[in-house]
């Protein structure tokens, strides 16, 4: 991919995180604890997660007109972001996110998304110059579709290369998926993109064969404590994770994303480049919250140090 420039381009949410024993079933109540308010969203996960492991990044994204959303801006550009893409939008709210945490770190989120749907192609033309100066584009989908296409498109003409992690589960068009050059679902992602049930790697080597034959060169499907399948052009093996004692999980596969892209933008070798976003992935699950438990990167490399002495 070579040293250069990241683009996230994605949502941004105010997290609302409440630790129960066990999720409540319709109609029931079940008392919580440990209830608090954190900066959450996948595209602004992911782009910490650049910022703190090194990348020269910058983020389009929306908040609301509200204190939240300048709070938001300013930890963002704090994160080693920058935030000039990053507009708050008259009259709407920042996105929210409601989170249930099980006792077996396990969460279910409920999103209402606010400002991040003023997100937009009219939106997004006002700052296409940094998708056409980037190495790379890194978008999720809590955005508007129609602008994920639009992003992917324009990345596709300038060549920067294109990174899409599928969440949260939904079928894509082809004409998306033919624009991306990697691919990051989980199990349940990959099924909802491919009708195959993920439940070992073969299982995860058909899957990524279809989704190679809609034209994506690269792809990854993240199998939680198992690691990642990968697989290129058709070549495909398990790259296995760090083994911890998870806490929290909620910022997980984002901060493997936003890792990730960093080091590919590094020149490193994919394989070390998986292993650095696995150990950041690692020290965030045992740590609290969205954004608070996403690593920097001094933490990362002293991580893999440790492993490897």
């Amino acid at each position: 991919m070579g040293k250069g420039k990241l683009v996230v381009l994605g949502s941004i949410n105010a997290d609302h995180i409440l630790n129960v024993r066990q999720f409540p079933q319709p109609g029931e109540t079940v008392i919580g604890s440990q209830y608090n308010v954190a900066f959450g969203g996948k595209g602004a996960n992911q782009a910490v997660a650049a910022g703190r492991s090194g990348a020269d990044i910058s983020f389009i994204a929306c908040v609301g007109s509200d204190d939240i959303g300048e709070r938001i801006r300013k930890q963002l550009a704090s994160d080693h972001i920058d935030t000039r893409p990053v507009e708050a939008i008259a009259d709407m709210t920042t996105g929210v996110a409601l989170i249930f945490v099980n006792a077996e770190a396990e969460n279910m989120i409920g999103i209402d998304a606010g400002a991040n749907k003023a997100l937009t192609p009219a939106y997004l033309d006002r700052y296409q110059q940094q998708i056409v100066e980037a190495s790379a584009l890194l978008m999720q989908l809590e955005s508007p579709l129609e602008s994920v296409i639009a992003a992917a498109r324009l990345a596709r003409q300038h060549n920067t290369q294109v990174i899409l992690n599928p969440a949260p589960a939904c079928e894509l068009p082809d004409t998306l998926l033919s624009l991306v050059d990697i691919i990051t679902p989980n199990e349940t992602e990959a099924e909802k993109l491919t009708g195959v049930k993920v439940t070992s790697e073969d299982d995860a080597a058909r899957a990524a064969q279809v989704l190679h034959d809609k034209g994506i060169a690269t792809v990854m499907i993240t199998l939680g404590s198992k690691g990642v399948w990968l697989s290129q052009q058709g070549q495909g093996k398990n790259v296995p994770g760090f083994k911890v004692r998870a806490v929290d999980t909620i910022a997980a596969g984002d901060t493997f994303n936003g890792a990730l892209v960093t080091a590919l933008l590094e020149d490193k070798p994919m394989d070390t480049a998986v292993r650095f976003a696995h150990a950041a992935a690692a020290i965030a699950v045992t740590r609290a919250g969205a954004q608070a438990s996403v690593p920097w990167r001094h933490e990362i490399d002293d991580f893999l140090a440790h492993q490897e002495s």
